[in-house]
């Protein structure tokens, strides 16, 4: 042995430290098999996790495991999470009074039903046709509160949205609601829609995306995961069904970080004390 470690240029001290432990490193492989198969099927189910959202599953279905071994054993099994980019769909009408910034990027809020962010994004159709997408997301749990979709970028489309919001929340009285400088939402429509339900109206600076980038990250996530490399949907039933099942999903089932690995719903059961709390339907 000693003339072959020679030969080898292996000291004799590191081949009996890899002999001794050759059954610890075979025990490793099987433990690492087992746990792709795991990591296989949670992302079977959802294509769009990555390894932490994967770790949260494995550690709630009773696999204590960490999250660098979770990326480790993706990466030898090519697996992995979609990469955002970020879309925006702004048309700014300059003559419009402006609301002032009561956010100040500060995307946090006490207490579910407090405050609020909004945008639109568009959702390519076909060959050239789009509908869109308008969203009330609560800052607390991030629970997206209210939305609508429509093939048109009316001031009624952010206005079924708030409407939504208050029909999930129950009121809307004394919130907050922050958007960018969208035509939309410097209208008069809009703003009599916030004074109805008692919403007072925040706004970002002109031309800052960084003052609304929870709703812009929001948007990105959604049109990543749904589209999932393809350019469009297929048709506008293919649109309205994928969205809604991935919206639904989003307030229900899928994992946020800045949650701990919980659902916006889930969270707001553990940590919401509000009453005027109200289930949505």
């Amino acid at each position: 042995m000693k003339r072959l470690c020679q030969i080898l240029g292996v000291a004799r001290s590191s081949f009996y430290y890899w002999q001794a432990t050759a059954p610890a490193r075979a025990a490793r492989q099987a433990a690492d098999t087992m746990l792709a198969a795991r990591i296989r099927a949670i992302h079977t189910a959802d294509t769009t996790y990555g390894a932490p959202r994967i770790t949260a599953e494995l550690r709630d279905n009773g696999t204590p495991v960490n999250h660098k071994r979770v990326a480790r054993v993706m990466r030898g099994i090519g697996l992995q999470g979609l990469r955002l980019r970020r879309h925006r769909t702004t048309i700014p009408d300059q003559a419009a009074a402006k609301a002032p910034d009561l956010i100040r990027r500060d995307f946090t809020a006490p207490a579910p039903n407090q405050r609020y962010v909004g945008d639109i994004t568009y959702l390519p159709v076909g060959e050239r046709g789009f509908l869109y997408l308008a969203t009330v997301i609560d800052l607390h749990s991030r629970r997206l509160a209210g939305w609508a979709i429509a093939d048109h970028m009316r001031t009624e489309l952010v206005i079924d949205a708030l409407n939504a919001a208050q029909r999930t929340r129950g009121s809307l009285a004394g919130a907050i609601f922050h958007s960018d400088h969208g035509a939309q939402y410097t209208s008069k429509d809009f703003a009599a829609a916030c004074k109805t339900v008692g919403v007072g109206q925040s706004m970002t600076k002109v031309g800052s995306s960084a003052d609304n980038a929870l709703a812009d990250s929001f948007n990105a996530s959604f049109k990543r995961e749904t589209l999932q490399g393809r350019r469009a949907f297929t048709d506008e039933r293919d649109a309205r069904l994928t969205s809604f099942r991935w919206l639904h999903r989003y307030n229900t089932v899928r994992r946020h970080s800045r949650l701990g690995q919980q659902s916006p719903i889930t969270y707001e059961r553990i940590h919401a004390t509000s009453t005027t709390i109200v289930q949505a339907a």
